[in-house]
């Protein structure tokens, strides 16, 4: 079984975020990047499962992007990838959901190894879309269950029980292999790489594809149009009540039936 995850370079979650003036992108400038915690859910169920069963050949890290995206490759490895692939395209993009999932499906298509088990993030925190992991799925034909909790692989290899919540409920997937999950938080708790585990990560080599190099990749052109983002609108004033309880009550109501509220 081989078994590849989806790892994307996000801004930490605690950063301030800027738009730029034309839309096409935030100010990278002075903001610190992380790996998306999501897609750590995956790289660490993949590594378990490495650990666990004899029949897992090996795990590789995918990643898409710019340059600076060997960084959260470097955080998969040290986690216990055997190996890290970054489809490098300093134009691709990557807020992008659809355009990134057709350029990963190329290069896991590409890939000689192939791959059984293909682990995203439920959605990942830069945008909160949610499309990546789907999107992926349909580009390869591979069944897709999302928001997994909780995974066992049956025991020859050939196919999977994935738990997923939903409103109320359970719900139990049953599919064979080659599939696509994303992952929940709670499916597992990701290990925190040491430094020394980081330091020598970083002395393994990152094989490196060109977008240019994957068939299948021709309609980024009119993708990379698509999406413009802006900022949230700023927020109104804050109006503070002033006096006892029972007047900033009245006064309260006032004020909604004014605005159109109540």
């Amino acid at each position: 079984m081989r078994i590849v995850t989806v790892v994307k370079r996000v801004p930490d979650s605690r950063a301030t975020i800027k738009v730029k003036p034309d839309g096409a992108g935030i100010d990278t400038a002075g903001l610190r990047f992380v790996c998306d915690p999501f897609d750590e859910f995956g790289v660490e169920q993949g590594v378990r499962l490495k650990e666990q069963r004899a029949d897992v050949q090996a795990v590789t890290a995918l990643a898409a992007g710019p340059k600076a995206v060997t960084e959260v490759l470097y955080v998969a490895l040290a986690m216990g990838a055997d190996r890290a692939v970054h489809v490098l395209d300093d134009t691709l993009p990557v807020e992008d959901e659809l355009a990134v999932a057709a350029v990963l499906a190329a290069a896991i298509r590409h890939d000689p190894q192939g791959a059984d088990l293909i682990l995203c993030g439920k959605q990942n925190i830069d945008n909160d879309a949610g499309e990546l992991g789907p999107a992926l799925a349909e580009y390869l034909g591979l069944p897709h269950v999302g928001a997994v909790t909780r995974l066992e692989v049956a025991a020859d290899g050939g196919s999977l029980t994935a738990h997923r919540r939903i409103e109320g409920a359970e719900e139990i997937v049953e599919t064979k292999l080659p599939a696509l999950l994303t992952c929940e938080k709670g499916l597992v708790e990701p290990r925190f790489p040491s430094l020394p585990k980081l330091m020598k990560a970083k002395k393994q080599p990152i094989e490196t594809i060109s977008p240019g190099n994957l068939p299948g990749t021709g309609t980024l052109a009119t993708a990379r149009s698509l999406v413009m983002l802006s900022p949230p609108p700023p927020r109104p004033a804050c109006t503070y009540l002033e006096g006892k309880p029972q007047e900033m009550a009245r006064d309260l109501v006032r004020r909604l039936r004014q605005e159109g509220m109540i």
